[in-house]
This record gives C-alpha cells, sequence and structure tokens, in this order.
C-alpha cells in the first residue's frame, strides 16, 4: 500500500470502506441498525466529497492499485499547533499490516507547523484504543460525543506530541 491524497474519484471506495468497517467494528456496539443509520449521515458521498476541498485539512488514502485499503481525514486546529485526526480506519481485511501507523505517520507530516495530534475514539472501541495507545497516545479527557440515532456515547480524548525528526 502507498500512501496519497484522496480524489474525488476516490469517494465511492472510500465510503464503501467506512460502511464495511463501521459495521465490522461497531454493530456489537450499536446494533446493526443505528450503525446503517450513522454512517448513511455520516459517510455521504456528498459529505466525502466536500471534505476534499476543506481548507487546512488533509484527506488520504492507502492504496495498492486495486484498492482502498485504508483512509486518514485530518484538520489543523489552534493556528494549526494542534491536528486534529477525525477519521482513521483501515478495511477489516488489511488490519495488522501497518497500514494505519502509515496513514498516521504521513496525515502528521501534511502539518509541519503542528505540534500535537489530538483524536476522540469511541471508549467500547477496543481495537482502537489498543491501536493508539500501542502508537504513543495517552489519555487526556473523556466526553460525550453526540452519535446520530442514538444518545450522546462517551468517548476518549487522546493526544500524542509530534517529534520532527531534524
Amino acid at each position: 500500500m502507498f500512501v496519497r491524497t484522496a480524489s474525488s474519484r476516490d469517494i465511492p471506495a472510500i465510503r464503501a470502506l467506512l460502511v464495511e468497517t463501521w459495521h465490522d467494528t461497531y454493530d456489537a456496539i450499536y446494533g446493526k441498525d443505528r450503525v446503517t443509520q450513522i454512517t448513511d449521515s455520516w459517510h455521504s458521498m456528498t459529505l466525502l466529497g466536500e471534505r476534499l476541498s476543506l481548507p487546512r485539512s488533509e484527506f488520504l488514502v492507502a492504496d495498492d492499485g486495486k484498492m482502498i485499503g485504508g483512509m486518514a481525514f485530518a484538520t489543523a486546529q489552534d493556528e494549526g499547533k494542534t491536528l486534529v485526526l477525525h477519521q482513521l480506519y483501515v478495511a477489516p481485511s488489511c488490519q495488522g499490516q501497518g497500514i494505519g501507523g502509515l496513514l498516521l505517520d504521513e496525515v502528521e507530516g501534511c502539518f509541519p507547523e503542528a505540534g500535537t495530534v489530538r483524536l476522540f475514539v469511541e471508549e467500547r472501541n477496543a481495537k482502537a484504543v489498543s491501536f493508539y495507545l500501542a502508537q504513543g497516545f495517552s489519555q487526556v479527557g473523556k466526553i460525550d460525543q453526540e452519535v446520530v440515532g442514538g444518545p450522546a456515547e462517551p468517548a476518549l480524548v487522546f493526544e500524542r506530541p509530534i517529534i520532527w525528526a531534524d
């Protein structure tokens, strides 16, 4: 897999990846119907397409020439000092191959002025929590995050300093 900037032609494959990954991850947590509601709302073709042109953002895909195996979307906040990772998903069939770490490193490199990366992860998403802890993140807080089709859900706030090599 190589990482590149997403384009409009990637949107259908990104949506399919997100739907598959969300059902694989969250059906046991939220139930299949609610996950369908969430993916229809949060991962619509229109909303994904709009992210391609947002200022101070980066939308990346991991691609092997045949399929999109992962994606990441991040924005710069606090005058560019904080990178907020909104999404990092790897297709279930591609997990455990280093693609998540590759996407994370690449998206950080897109924001050379940033000193910190922050993200929010569903508290019950044990795979994601383990991944981010293994990547050197620390929990710095906990919030209630609004989720489509139901009550707010607890989310952990993770941060990690970005160390730039000289």
